[in-house]
């Protein structure tokens, strides 16, 4: 019998190191969730699967000791062997691969988005719940340096009562790429909504609760593309604080990252976490002691009330370490303790509630309503 910290070969009380597969060694599986797993104390990478025989050649060079094979099906096959399965596949592939391991008695951890529904989203944590299986959705992007910062900021009171919550994820990309995530077939689940707005919905649940209604407008404004690559999305919060959420790869002047509102103060911040950047480079954390996740004094945001930032107004905050280690740390937790993991399927189904609307709403020019606010 499976429970929620391993399969039935490797009981919780192992002392041993779990042992994870990573499904998929393409931009998120070698980038981001090989190192983070390698650099996290009690996990090792055991298995990658990929059908390229250039990336199984990458996997093999940076990771050593990795067993490389060329299909999911051959990492389920070593189930015994496994304690965790992740999961950073195409999109369209997220439910039927996590439900087969799920089935196969193994934890599974998904890249975001979860699946393209929030209905798949409660079935898969159903299943998991059924079968005693962690299930969790790499939301890295909640221990980004900016987002720890302003969550503090909210958290210790320093804007007041927050009004409005503002967050873009914008880029300057004329041209588009190809590829699945920027296809306009429904069954890929690609567009940014999805992609990046995945990021800013799960965000905006984590500091303000539940959403009541959505308005969304989403374009499809570069020559040659197929999938939204220019959204905007306007949430209310239970609590009555408004989101406004921004996606956009036509953006040829960045706004700010951040602008948060409040009764009290305003913050302000301009730029992008740096470990995404640190990781495309092969920098790892904790590599040679060196600190991870720090931000130049140059970018720290602005706290303060009528003036602006630009002009060098309010108070520089420092901002807070990133710390995508976290993740993996937290999950190497759950696993040994059968407790909660970092992100759960439910917070995705949330989040995916709130995705699904800003597309009704965009398609069909009203505000919808989320009647059961998870």
């Amino acid at each position: 019998m499976s429970d929620s910290t391993g399969t039935p070969d490797r009981p919780a009380d192992s002392r041993g190191p779990l042992r994870v597969g990573l499904i998929g060694y393409g931009l998120a599986g070698s980038v981001f969730h090989a190192p983070l797993i390698a650099a996290t104390e009690g996990l090792v990478l055991d298995t990658v699967s990929t059908s390229d025989p250039e990336r199984q050649a990458q996997a093999r060079t940076e990771h050593p000791q990795v067993t490389t094979v060329g299909t999911p099906e051959a990492v389920l096959d070593r189930a015994a062997g496994l304690d965790l399965i992740v999961l950073a596949t195409p999109n369209k592939t997220h439910v039927p691969l996590a439900t087969a391991a799920l089935e196969a008695g193994l934890p599974v951890v998904v890249d975001k988005p979860l699946a393209a529904t929030a209905a798949e989203a409660e079935k898969l944590a159903a299943l998991a719940d059924e079968r005693g299986l962690l299930l969790s959705v790499f939301q890295n992007r909640r221990w980004d340096n900016d987002f720890r910062t302003v969550r503090q900021l909210v958290e210790d009171g320093a804007l007041g009562d927050v009004q409005r919550f503002e967050s873009r994820f914008e880029r300057w990309r004329p041209q588009p790429k190809g590829g699945w995530r920027e296809s306009g077939d429904p069954v890929e689940v690609g567009g940014l909504l999805y992609d990046l707005g995945s990021h800013l919905a799960d965000q905006a649940l984590a500091l303000f609760g539940p959403v009541l209604s959505v308005y969304a407008e989403s374009d499809v404004r570069r020559p040659g593309a197929e999938a939204d690559d220019d959204t905007f999305i306007a949430l209310t919060h239970a609590n009555g604080v408004r989101s406004h959420l921004w996606v956009s790869a036509t953006t040829a002047q960045l706004g700010p990252r951040f602008r948060v509102l409040g009764s009290k103060a305003g913050y302000v911040k301009y730029g992008l976490d740096p470990q995404e950047a640190a990781l495309r480079e092969g920098l790892r954390p904790g590599a040679d002691g060196a600190r991870w996740g720090v931000e130049a004094e140059a970018w720290w945001g602005r706290l303060g009330s009528g003036e602006s930032p630009q002009s060098g107004g309010g108070e520089p905050v420092p901002t807070l370490e990133g710390d995508y280690p976290a993740y993996y740390a937290a999950i190497a937790h759950a696993l040994r303790t059968g407790g909660r993991p970092p992100v759960t399927a439910l917070e995705a189904a949330a989040a995916l509630r709130v995705l699904e609307a800003a597309k009704l709403s965009a398609a069909e020019g009203r505000t919808v309503r989320i009647e059961a606010a998870a």
